[in-house]
């Protein structure tokens, strides 16, 4: 490699869902078509509406731009459009916030979401975990998850809206990530910007769309534009922009999505339970279990073709998405039966 380029691009070795290539290798004899519930993205997705063949054809205009910025502001208690930046997945502001930032020490409130720390200490910050908001310290940027991926943890609107204060008297900043906050009754810190404070909105979970790319950041407006820069022209496709408005409109389909979502996590806990597994937490779109035999079960599902979350420093542990229609429930059951 020529050597301005730095080899150490991606410090940390970070395993996702949704990589059924790599469950197809390791499982080469599993049947087909597999089971994914490796993700926690909504498994019933909004269903699409007609897109103009010019959103295919132009590039992403201003109106529709507009139009996405205030639907998303309604949709999650903002002020208004100009406290709302659309990006191309909540991961390319994950990577752009720490760019926009000077070397600083970093305090993420964890286990969780692993990107986020890994983007920090890609662009030369002082990274710490720490296990809750009372050990942050001193650090000038806190990342928050809540609910948190991958146990679901909350914390009180009271103590993050304190926390967001804090940071924001010491002239610091709180990133607030939300991505599973839609369909949750936790109360969302949109509605409270400041200087302070950063919030991550994900649409592609929520919506199940996750191939369209969508994602938010919501601020005080003056971050918002500096975002919005970092980010820079057309950032979201012109279909993107169409879609997310219509759906980000779509009140009712959200509720419901809510209801039917938070029964189908009541139903996979009890599976998880007949089958030894201790419910360890989780949002309405996935649950996080541990188990006698975590490893070996795991192990099962490949082989059945049922692909779930397992966590290296926790190998007790497994995490489920929601299984999307009766058949891949059957299909699920039978595994954690033994079956």
């Amino acid at each position: 490699m020529h050597s301005l380029w730095n080899s150490a691009v991606r410090p940390d070795d970070i395993v996702h869902g949704g990589d059924l290539g790599a469950f197809r290798r390791t499982f080469p004899a599993a049947p087909e078509p597999w089971l994914d519930l490796s993700t926690g993205i909504n498994p019933v997705p909004y269903p699409l509406p007609a897109i103009e063949t010019r959103a295919w054809t132009r590039l992403p205009s201003a109106e529709g731009d507009a139009a996405l910025r205030a639907a998303a502001a309604r949709a999650y208690g903002a002020p208004d459009a100009a406290h709302v930046v659309p990006a191309p997945g909540t991961q390319i502001l994950i990577e752009t916030l720490p760019r926009l930032v000077a070397r600083t020490r970093v305090a993420v409130v964890g286990p969780t979401y692993a990107e986020h720390a890994a983007a920090w200490r890609r662009a030369g910050h002082a990274v710490e975990t720490v296990t809750d908001i009372a050990a942050v310290g001193d650090a000038a940027v806190v990342v928050l998850v809540d609910p948190n991926n991958p146990d679901g943890r909350t914390h009180a609107l009271r103590d993050r809206l304190a926390l967001a204060g804090a940071m924001e008297g010491r002239g610091g900043l709180l990133v607030a990530d939300e991505a599973f906050c839609d369909l949750e009754p936790a109360e969302s810190l949109c509605a409270h910007p400041g200087p302070g404070l950063v919030v991550l909105r994900s649409f592609g979970k929520t919506y199940g769309l996750a191939g369209l790319r969508l994602g938010f950041a919501v601020a005080e407006p003056g971050v918002a534009a500096r975002i919005a820069e970092a980010l820079g022209p057309w950032s979201v496709s012109g279909p993107a922009q169409a879609v997310g408005a219509a759906a980000l409109d779509d009140a009712a389909w959200r509720e419901a999505a809510a209801r039917e979502r938070g029964a189908e996590a009541a139903r996979l806990d009890r599976m998880m339970i007949r089958a030894g597994g201790r419910v360890v937490g989780g949002t309405v779109l996935f649950r996080t279990a541990d188990f006698p035999d975590g490893p070996g079960l795991w192990r099962r599902l490949g082989e059945a073709g049922i692909a779930v979350r397992r966590f290296a420093e926790r190998p007790e542990r497994l995490r489920f998405g929601l299984p999307p229609d009766k058949e891949a429930w059957c299909r699920l059951s039978r595994v954690l039966k033994g079956g």
